[in-house]
């Protein structure tokens, strides 16, 4: 009992400080005029930060099951118990540091939050439905870190080695899209690719016609998952 409702807590913490971040907001700066300030490409339109609202349902009812079996064989872990809140504790932590501009600090928090979050997603197996909202948000904060390191490097003004930001980003969503692939072929995982589809068509619209090279690489990419979603499937040992 004492460990769902510390995973409870943790989910309300979480769920505040979004709230907090997009309607306060903190500092002054909702996390979308932050992210606007920069011309970073991988970055998806403004929409697809409705992911969020998805995000919490589904993790609300993933904390329910556990209430629902606090007392039986169904209740989490320590392990899990333990993942969880160390994800809410480096989720308050990266919107605050990013809020309050330590962009630096932010992106180390956002790799402890990916890391708390990859641990917590093994816990589960492939048949396991509690998986599937561990899925989402393991998904979606592997593109936030992936967004906010190219941030970083923008805001510390990388050459780029001489590549075009364009192509950088091309190359980071096909490193992304490599990652769902893999993903959905070891793991039996539709989620988390479904999470960069989103996410690559939120590129593709908010760079448009601008950034041509980015945007058809979005939605090639995104038409490359979807297929992957449906015919990319390990074949019993």
């Amino acid at each position: 009992m004492v460990r769902v409702l510390l995973l409870t807590l943790a989910l309300a913490g979480m769920i505040a400080m979004s709230l907090a971040s997009f309607f306060m907001p903190l500092n002054g700066r909702t996390t979308g005029e932050i992210a606007e300030r920069l011309p970073v490409l991988f970055m998806p339109a403004g929409y697809a930060l409705l992911i969020w609202i998805v995000i919490y349902l589904l993790l609300v009812r993933w904390a329910a099951f556990y209430w629902k079996n606090a007392s039986g064989k169904g209740r989490p872990s320590r392990r899990v118990s333990f993942l969880f809140i160390a994800s809410g504790f480096f989720h308050i932590s990266w919107l605050a540091a990013w809020h309050y501009g330590h962009f630096l600090l932010a992106l180390v928090l956002a790799a402890g939050y990916l890391l708390a979050l990859a641990c917590l997603y093994f816990q589960y197996g492939p048949g396991s439905r509690q998986r599937v909202p561990i899925s989402v948000i393991f998904g979606w904060v592997t593109a936030i870190f992936i967004s906010n390191t190219a941030y970083v490097l923008t805001y510390y003004s990388w050459s780029g080695w001489g590549i075009s930001d364009a192509l950088w980003t091309v190359i980071m969503m096909t490193i992304a899209a490599a990652a769902a692939l893999h993903v959905r072929f070891h793991y039996a995982d539709i989620a988390y690719p479904v999470v960069f589809i989103w996410l690559f068509i939120g590129i593709a619209v908010k760079n448009g016609f601008n950034e041509m090279l980015v945007s058809v690489a979005s939605l090639f990419l995104s038409g490359v998952l979807l297929v992957g979603i449906f015919f990319i499937k390990k074949r019993p040992a």
